[in-house]
Parts: C-alpha cells; sequence; structure tokens
C-alpha cells in the first residue's frame, strides 16, 4: 500500500466510510475488467480539487468552474470534483485544501489568493503525495503550472493604452497605474509588463497602487483620492483588470471628469465589453478561459494517474503552459469574444447598449 493509498483510507475509516477504487478512469463498456482502466486498476474515477481564490472577479465561477468540470467530465467521466471558493481568505484557502485532502483528493488545481501562503499549501499536499497544479496564478514548487503569458499581458496592456492616448491627440501627459493585489504573482507580472512600456513612452505615470484583493471598491476609493491631484493633466488610467477599471470609471464619473480618459482592463468581463462600446473603457484583454480550463483538466487526470503533464514551457523550474492573451477593443468584439461564444450578442448589446451595438456591426 502506497503513502498517499494509506493516508486516503485511514482518512476514510475515521469518518466511518469504505473506500472503493481510486484508481485511474476507465472504459464505460466494462466497468469491472482491469483491462479498460487507463491505469490498470478499478474504472472508478479519482476525486480532484478545483480550489478558486474569490468572486469578486466574475470570470471564476462564471467560466473557470464550470468549464474545468467539462472538461474533467470529458476526459473522465467517473472522477468527481471537489470544488471551493475561498472568497479571498489565504487562511480558508488552506484550510480547503486539507480538507480536499482529507477527502481524498488525488490532485490539487488551485488558483491561490496568496501566492507565497500557496507554497506552504503545495509542500503539505505534496508530502502527502497529491500533486498541485498552479491555475492562471503562479505558484513556487507546483507540477504544473498553466496560465497566460502575463507579462505579455502587461505589455498589450501598456501599449493598448498609449495608442489610445494618442488617437485621442494627447502626445503627453500623467497616467495613473491601479496595478493588481500584491499577493497575486500575476499581478507582479502585469505591472511589470505595463512598466516596460509606459515608462519609456513620453508619459509620466503620476501616481500608482496595489490594489488589495483585486478589490474594485478599494479601485474606486483611490481614484477617488486622487482626482483632485491628477485631474488637469490626466491622460490615461491604466486598471489591471476590468474589476479595478469599473472601480477607477466610477470614481472619474463621480469626480466630474469628462470626458473620461482611456482606461484598460483585463478578463473581457461583460460590463466591461459594454463599457467598451459606450466609450467609457478603452480596451480589455481577453483571454480564452475554456482552452486553459480545459488544458488543466486534461493534466490533473494525467497525475492523478501517475503520468507526468503535457508541458509546452517553463516558469521557474515548474514545467507550464502559457497561452497567448488578445486585446479587445470596440472594432474586434465581433470577432474575439463574440466568435468564441464567450457571450451571444443577446448577451451584450441590451437596450441601453442597442445603438453602440449597431456603430460597431453588432446588431
Amino acid at each position: 500500500m502506497t503513502t498517499r493509498t494509506f493516508r486516503i483510507a485511514g482518512a476514510a475509516l475515521a469518518l466511518g466510510l469504505t473506500v472503493t477504487g481510486l484508481s485511474a478512469c476507465g472504459s464505460d463498456d466494462d466497468p469491472g475488467s482491469d483491462a479498460n482502466a487507463t491505469g490498470g486498476g478499478s474504472s472508478e474515477g479519482k476525486k480532484i480539487a478545483l480550489l478558486l481564490p474569490e468572486n469578486k472577479t466574475a470570470r471564476y465561477e462564471a467560466f473557470d468552474k464550470p468549464m474545468f468540470e467539462a472538461g474533467v467530465k470529458a476526459g473522465c467521466p467517473d472522477c468527481e470534483v471537489l470544488y471551493s471558493n475561498a472568497n479571498q481568505d489565504a487562511a480558508k484557502q488552506q484550510q480547503q485544501a486539507e480538507a480536499a485532502i482529507t477527502q481524498g483528493a488525488e490532485v490539487i488545481v488551485m488558483s491561490a489568493v496568496d501566492g507565497k501562503s500557496a507554497v506552504t499549501i503545495v509542500q503539505n499536499a505534496k508530502s502527502q503525495g497529491v500533486p498541485v497544479i498552479a491555475y492562471d496564478r503562479f505558484i513556487e514548487g507546483a507540477d504544473y503550472y498553466v496560465s497566460f503569458d502575463n507579462k505579455k499581458v502587461g505589455e498589450l496592456q501598456g501599449t493598448g493604452l498609449v495608442e489610445a492616448m494618442k488617437a485621442d491627440g494627447k502626445t503627453s501627459g500623467d497616467i495613473v497605474m491601479i496595478n493588481g493585489a500584491p499577493t497575486d504573482a500575476n499581478a507582479a507580472d502585469f505591472k511589470a509588463g505595463a512598466h516596460s512600456v509606459l515608462d519609456s513612452s513620453g508619459y509620466t505615470v503620476a501616481a500608482e497602487f496595489d490594489t488589495p484583493d483585486w478589490s474594485p471598491d478599494n479601485a474606486q476609493e483611490w481614484m477617488e483620492s486622487q482626482i483632485g491631484s491628477v485631474q488637469a493633466n490626466l491622460v490615461g488610467v491604466y486598471a489591471a483588470n476590468d474589476g479595478t477599471a469599473g472601480g477607477a470609471i466610477a470614481a472619474l464619473k463621480g469626480g466630474g471628469v469628462d470626458p473620461l480618459p482611456p482606461v484598460t482592463g483585463q478578463d473581457a468581463e461583460l460590463a466591461a465589453i459594454q463599457r467598451i462600446l459606450a466609450g467609457d473603457q478603452a480596451l480589455t484583454i481577453y483571454k480564452a478561459i475554456e482552452p486553459q480550463a480545459t488544458d488543466a483538466a486534461k493534466n490533473a487526470i494525467a497525475l492523478a494517474n501517475d503520468q507526468k503533464p503535457a508541458a509546452t514551457a517553463e516558469k521557474d523550474g515548474v514545467p507550464s503552459t502559457l497561452l497567448d492573451p488578445v486585446v479587445v477593443t470596440a472594432e474586434n468584439i465581433k470577432d474575439t469574444v463574440v466568435a468564441d461564444e464567450f457571450y451571444a450578442v443577446a448577451d451584450i448589446c441590451t437596450p441601453e447598449y442597442a445603438d453602440a451595438c449597431a456603430k460597431a456591426g453588432l446588431s
């Protein structure tokens, strides 16, 4: 009996449960035949834990969770997904990881609330024979990492902001930067990528803020506090994602800033797509979630079966797959989020946005 099997059996007995086969998922044609099981054992599926960080960002509950579950079901119909959302609480995420291990998770797929504290979760899981996939947000020491090229995301945001400011006829002036959460390793990459463009752009970064918890409310409050000192020469706002962009735009409107300067974003949230059509937000970054979630599901199944993940790159010693982000503006909404069926035209083009949709060729 392996260490992992012993641990699972012990946990189950402590809970008064009977442990059935936790070996690889096999063919549905003959559930009792070892020959039809991928790993040569019972065809009963394994348990895979999915731990997401928060629900203030719309994508996790609306897209990542169902798409990951669909990917697992497609690759292993008998596998079970143990899902938890930490609501931006790092301690809660650690408890959820421990609970998943106790429930018999063979693999943990985790988007970390706090990249540094998540290292402890990874170490604890691996000491008990449970591999960890870092999903969307990098975690040092993970067995596999799938995300997007996050420095490129920042570079695209910075380049898009410069192009939008120049399109407005502004060749100099002040920018404010509303970055992501200081606990998120990805936020540091977005920030570095944006700075690599903006610092040599001829514009001045007049003020900068790292947004706790990626909170739109925190972003709005900070932007409100800056309007008095930057309004006279403000020509652009770098916002690291669509939630912080929404907070910044609300603050600018509330502060009487008219016309609005170009504002960036990320995640292609529905509200952001509508703000782009309305002219309130210049751009967002579309990161197609389905291939990311499907890749994580595929490699979770592989790791559950003691197989190596299929990596195409490496980040800080961790086998990785880094997907390509895409800039979305009013001009290419139809060719990106609509063409990929990320949103239906009917979802975007509510009566409030009917005229803007017609102008963009969406109606």
